[in-house]
């Protein structure tokens, strides 16, 4: 029996271990999984990504308009999964590289574009469509409570006020930040409300643990009709020869609203500035 807390000791020293592991990477057919003991779940998917969007897009038909062809494929990964090098190639000519690492509780996105053609890409915006069925134990009739972003400063859960119902594809909700055309954005029900900022997220099942994205530049943020949040970035149209850089994140983190809009604005200093 002496042993016996040594024992205690032991195990409680393997689950801070396994807590502190980063979180692991894959990607395959277009899906991005993130996983580790930590996630409420114990993995996201991402479809990664689901689109590459053209401009006049919220009174737009998708699949003739807005949608544009893309292929991604996979350079390389990392042995211990915590770094994952992707490129996808635009139909117009447009090539994107996407550096995607892990730490213990967040994912790191580093995204550059570039045009190598003599004619300007039409890439205006691109999605990340994130699953979080697993982290909120809830479906798409009941995830909804469990979402939130930020109007005026403060956490507001949807259905925020003002839920908009009108669109030409419904259901879902789009926030349109300030300097964003909002002829641009997703054909879904487009909220007259503008986000105090770009972080969009939601609580666990047990509401222990939060997930929130944000990237810059960012599009728009959207709840989506399959379980999803989006903090779709924006590319802007690309020039002949030019080069942009998009940076992103995904927080998964304790239950700490304080904390984690502190630690993104250290992130995304301009956010914080609008």
């Amino acid at each position: 029996m002496r042993s016996l807390p040594l024992l205690v000791f032991c195990f409680t020293l393997a689950g801070i271990a396994n807590a502190a592991e980063p979180l692991k990477l894959a990607w395959k057919d277009n899906y991005l999984t993130v996983s580790g003991d930590q996630i409420p779940g114990e993995s996201i998917k991402i479809h990664y990504l689901e689109a590459y969007c053209r401009a006049g897009s919220t009174d737009a038909d998708w699949g003739k308009h807005t949608r544009m062809q893309h292929q991604t494929e996979l350079l390389s990964a990392s042995p211990d999964g915590t770094e994952l090098k992707l490129r996808c190639h635009v139909a117009d000519g447009l090539v994107v590289d996407h550096t995607i690492t892990s730490t213990t509780d967040e994912v790191d996105f580093r995204i550059e574009a570039h045009n190598p053609t003599d004619k300007r890409s039409e890439a205006h915006w691109a999605q990340p469509c994130i699953r979080l069925d697993r982290f909120t134990g809830a479906n798409q009739k009941t995830y909804l409570a469990k979402s939130f972003v930020f109007l005026d400063g403060k956490l507001t859960r949807m259905p925020t006020p003002h839920w908009a119902t009108q669109a030409r594809y419904i259901p879902g909700q789009v926030w349109c930040p300030k300097g964003v055309d909002r002829n641009d954005v997703n054909p879904r029900p487009l909220s007259e409300l503008v986000p105090s900022n770009g972080l969009i997220g939601c609580f666990s099942e047990d509401d222990s643990m939060l997930f929130a994205t944000a990237f810059e530049p960012y599009q728009e943020l959207f709840q989506g009709v399959i379980v999803c949040l989006h903090a779709d970035f924006r590319l802007g149209g690309v020039q002949p020869g030019e080069h942009k850089t998009i940076r992103g994140k995904i927080y998964i983190v304790p239950n700490d609203v304080d904390a984690l809009l502190k630690r993104y604005g250290k992130d995304f200093p301009e956010h914080v500035a609008e």
